[in-house]
C-alpha cells in the first residue's frame, strides 16, 4: 500500500495542476514495470476537447512512448474513480490495474454506478483499488466545485 500511497502523490500533483488552471483536478499516472511511463491531468477547458480526461491523456502518452497500444503489466493511478469513457480505454488498452482514490458516485465505472473494468462479458478486465489517499483526493474535488459555486455567485 506504501507503493501505491506514493505513485498516487504523483496523480495528486497532476490534479492540483489542473485546479490551478481552473479545470476539474483530476490526475493520473500510469506505470509499466515499476516505472512512471506518462502522467496527464484534465485539460477539457483549455483544449475545448471531451476527451482530454487525465486517464486518456496518460493511456495516450504512455501508448506513444512505449509504440505498442497493450499496456501490460500496468497501472493506472487516478485521484477519481474513472468515468465510462476512460473505463472503456482502459480495457481496450489492457491496462492490467486501475488504483484510484476516490469513488465517484454519478459517473464512476469502477463499481460505483457500474463496474465496466471487470465486467467478464469483455475479453480483458482489470483489477481495481480503491480508497488509496481517498481523503485528499475528495477534498480537492469539494474545494474546487466549492470555490466554483462560490466565484459563481459572486459573479
Amino acid at each position: 500500500m506504501k507503493e501505491h500511497s506514493y505513485y498516487m502523490e504523483l496523480a495528486l500533483e497532476e490534479a492540483r495542476s489542473a485546479y490551478e488552471k481552473g479545470e476539474v483536478p483530476i490526475g493520473a499516472v500510469l506505470v509499466v514495470d515499476g516505472q512512471v511511463v506518462a502522467c496527464g491531468h484534465n485539460t477539457r477547458e483549455e483544449t475545448q476537447q471531451a476527451l482530454n480526461h487525465a486517464e486518456m491523456i496518460a493511456i495516450k502518452k504512455a501508448c506513444e512512448k512505449q509504440g505498442f497500444w497493450r499496456l501490460d503489466n500496468s497501472y493506472l493511478y487516478t485521484t477519481i474513480e474513472p468515468c465510462v469513457m476512460c473505463s472503456g480505454a482502459i480495457v481496450q488498452a489492457r491496462v492490467e490495474n486501475v488504483i484510484y482514490g476516490a469513488k465517484d458516485p454519478k459517473y464512476g465505472c469502477c463499481g460505483s454506478c457500474m463496474d465496466l473494468v471487470s465486467d467478464n462479458k469483455f475479453n480483458h478486465q482489470a483489477n481495481v483499488i480503491s480508497g488509496v489517499l481517498e481523503d485528499e483526493c475528495s477534498s480537492l474535488m469539494r474545494n474546487f466545485f466549492k470555490e466554483l459555486r462560490e466565484n459563481k455567485k459572486k459573479n
